[in-house]
């Protein structure tokens, strides 16, 4: 196979390096043997690898290691848009930037609208959500494959913003501040506890949750 040339970006467009990525990209989806097998699922754990790695960048503090690793997450997003383009129903990278665009500017009537800025915008915000993508319940959306810890703390968000009555549940969960140190180290105690006891903290965590989520579900059915 003939050497391709190398990319060069346009000075005269909007986003040249953008524009010259994702040049890049078709190439090696048409010439490189590897990128030409990828698939959606197969790219699912470099995903949630680099999400992982641009998390680690951001807590490192180091503006360039955040750079690199958000370049790493971006080819992901263009690389799965670049293989959906291929399909008959499929979508290029320019679809994918319209929708989120379009979507942002309807959940922010505040901005782009006359209306006033809303006091609670967390709150505003799923109820916007739920509202647009017609979800019938509180749990809707949130992907089951999160953490114990991620996901106990978008449902116990959505329940708050959604204002689910969770102590008529018998869900009496505190509201009180604690600092992120002593948080952490609680969190710890209370990991070394139940390694002490036996117990796996994750799995324990996900039994508490599903009991939460079956009390939300309830309280959501039955309101009274």
């Amino acid at each position: 196979m003939a050497p391709r040339d190398v990319p060069v970006a346009d000075p005269d467009a909007a986003h040249p390096q953008l524009d010259r990525f994702i040049e890049v990209m078709g190439i090696l989806r048409s010439d490189c043997p590897w990128d030409a097998e990828q698939s959606h699922h197969s790219l699912v754990q470099y995903l949630v690898e680099e999400t992982m790695e641009t998390v680690e960048a951001i807590e490192s503090g180091d503006p360039a290691h955040l750079r690199e690793e958000l370049g790493d997450l971006l080819l992901q997003v263009v690389f799965h848009a670049t293989i959906a383009a291929e399909g008959p129903d499929g979508f290029d990278i320019d679809d994918v930037a319209q929708a989120v665009a379009d979507k942002l500017i309807t959940r922010h009537p505040y901005v782009f609208e006359a209306e006033e800025v809303p006091d609670d915008l967390d709150a505003t915000w799923e109820q916007r959500k739920r509202r647009l993508k017609g979800r019938t319940s509180t749990l809707e959306g949130i992907p089951h494959q999160l953490s114990a810890m991620h996901r106990a703390s978008k449902v116990i968000g959505r329940a708050d913003s959604h204002r689910v009555d969770l102590a008529g549940q018998g869900f009496d969960l505190s509201t009180e501040e604690i600092g992120a140190d002593e948080l952490g180290r609680t969190i710890l105690d209370l990991v070394s506890r139940a390694r002490a006891s036996g117990i796996d903290p994750e799995q324990a965590t996900r039994q508490a949750l599903r009991e939460l989520e079956t009390a939300i579900i309830r309280a959501e059915t039955d309101p009274s």
